[in-house]
């Protein structure tokens, strides 16, 4: 176990701040539940619970994920670690189709990209189609039409930011990319991160993780509607 001052060069309270255990530092059964503690995530940990939650933290790590900054992911890394967990939908399959479309007369061409997805709730698959400003917008907006049966009130989520991050600009075009993505309700925001070689997957896997925090804390609130 390894005590504070061992992550720290210099005691925080000498400058001013506090104490914050970086997500991709923890070592140990402690640090874990204390970075818990910090983002306000009261899941107990029972036995080897805490150790096998930071193999997968690590696991996630060198598939190019980042914890830092995208708390909403670490809380469901957490509760997905958690027996018994089911998630609230499924993505069972999707495709995302692009295609360059010109009216006669005109002088310029549009892209229009189109995303097909198959979506499970329960025992309920919803197929839905939607098109969309870009592949990940249409996306977005094919699993939300295909949610909004189940949740109604999931269409007031609004994504306000979105970051592509490059990996390993070695490996050129078969690069691994990390998504994030922020998304608000109008009364509080959140950020979830995704990564992936293909960069709709990575989008997909971020915007995935928005909407199932969203539906989680909805329901921890007052239940899903």
């Amino acid at each position: 176990m390894k005590e504070d001052w061992s992550y720290q060069h210099v005691d925080p309270a000498v400058v001013g701040n506090d104490t914050r255990i970086l997500i991709s530092e923890l070592a140990g059964r402690r640090n874990i539940l204390e970075k818990m503690r910090e983002q306000g995530i009261d899941i107990p940990l029972e036995g080897d619970e805490a150790r096998r939650l930071l193999e997968q933290v690590k696991l996630m790590e060198s598939r190019g994920y980042q914890y830092e900054g995208a708390e909403a992911s670490f809380e469901l890394l957490v509760r997905r670690s958690r027996p018994g967990y089911a998630e609230p939908f499924e993505l069972v399959d999707f495709m995302v189709v692009e295609r360059r479309h010109h009216e006669p007369g005109e002088s310029g061409r549009e892209m229009i990209s189109e995303a097909m997805a198959k979506v499970r709730v329960d025992d309920q698959v919803y197929h839905t189609a939607a098109e969309g400003n870009g592949p990940v917008n249409a996306l977005d907006a094919a699993v939300r039409k295909a949610l909004i049966q189940h949740f109604p009130s999931i269409g007031v989520i609004k994504l306000v930011d979105y970051k592509v991050r490059i990996i390993d600009s070695a490996a050129g075009t078969g690069a691994n990319v990390r998504v994030l993505i922020e998304s608000t309700d109008g009364e509080q925001s959140w950020t979830t991160v995704g990564s992936s070689t293909d960069i709709i997957e990575a989008s997909w896997l971020a915007l995935a993780d928005s909407l199932e925090y969203w539906l989680l804390k909805l329901k921890g609130s007052h239940g899903a509607q």
